[in-house]
């Protein structure tokens, strides 16, 4: 496998596992009464996984995001130094 597909695999692979568990605390915390509303409802499976996946695509990207903006390259283009003041000779506009 290419390099290229290996690093979005990752973080693909790790956005989702994020949304795993972002899912599994807003069951656990019931917000908005959505434990309730998944366990007594006959496709709350389903609503689960949906959930899962729709915040699992959102977080995959934002972590690819977040990965691709923070590769850096190496500036080794030399710093600092002392100002040197330049004389330049003016003509008088009349």
């Amino acid at each position: 496998m290419q390099p290229v597909m290996k690093f979005y695999a990752k973080h693909c692979l790790t956005g989702f596992a994020i949304a795993g568990a972002f899912t599994a605390a807003i069951l656990w915390f019931n917000v908005g009464n959505l434990w309730h509303l998944v366990s007594t409802s006959d496709i709350g499976l389903m609503a689960i996984i949906v959930f899962w996946m729709l915040n699992g695509i959102v977080f995959a990207g934002v972590q690819t995001a977040i990965a691709v903006m923070m590769m850096q390259e190496k500036d080794e283009t030399p710093r600092g130094g002392t100002p040197v003041p330049v004389r330049v000779a003016a003509k008088r506009r009349v």
